[in-house]
């Protein structure tokens, strides 16, 4: 049910959910200048929010992350963990163990995601661009959030280029997601949190959860490179 705090138990679409995360940030960086903030939308769905979140001056800087889930074997849609780049890794090793993954596998999985993090970069930053990420207050934003496991592994990635904060912003997540989320980042902004019983997936909560397309995201990013 709403609650005066939660007044929505779904969202219409990615920009509502963007708009109630605007309300909720605005509140918490009032003393912090745009100059000294990032924000990063992570492909593809969260790049969508981001970009709403940006075209409302919260932050001057916007750019994407690339993170890709590390896929279960026979299952691909379950997450044993995520990679952003050789050196950031993250796995899940309780789902690791459960399910007896081999190194091997695990190894081979991380070449894929490797091989699609490349593409996805060639195409969605050409320019490949320095990320402005040293000494700033970095908000990192998705549609949602399941396990988590890609929010964890770009949060590690971004800290390891010394930020000054990491926020976390994400509409729903479940609540074992969040604290698992909240060890991740100096703050964890989000609308819904529901009982991890009760989750399963994050498109239960949008009425409409279009999937987004590689050139909805090209369309963005150009966009930015000709400001």
């Amino acid at each position: 049910m709403p609650t005066e705090n939660n007044p929505v138990t779904r969202f219409k679409d990615r920009e509502h959910a963007a708009d109630l995360l605007i309300s909720k940030l605005k509140n918490e960086l009032k003393h912090e200048n745009p100059k000294e903030i990032t924000i990063f939308g992570v492909p593809r769905g969260g790049v969508i929010l981001a970009y709403s979140i940006h075209q409302n001056k919260i932050a001057n800087y916007f750019d994407i992350v690339i993170p890709r889930k590390l896929g279960a074997p026979n299952n691909k849609e379950l997450g044993i963990g995520a990679i952003m780049d050789n050196d950031t890794v993250y796995l899940n090793e309780y789902v690791v163990k459960a399910l007896r993954v081999s190194d091997d596998y695990i190894e081979t999985e991380k070449l894929v995601q490797v091989r699609e993090i490349e593409r996805r970069t060639l195409l969605y930053r050409p320019k490949q661009d320095e990320y402005n990420i040293k000494d700033k207050t970095i908000i990192l934003v998705d549609d949602g959030a399941a396990t988590g496991a890609t929010l964890v592994v770009s949060a590690r990635w971004i800290r390891k280029r010394k930020p000054k904060k990491i926020i976390i912003a994400i509409p729903v997540a479940p609540n074992e997601t969040v604290e698992l989320l909240k060890n991740e980042a100096d703050e964890v902004a989000t609308i819904l949190i529901p009982p991890t019983s009760n989750f399963t997936s994050v498109a239960q909560f949008y009425d409409n959860f279009e999937e987004i397309t590689d050139d909805k995201v090209v369309k963005i990013m150009n966009a930015m490179y000709q400001k």
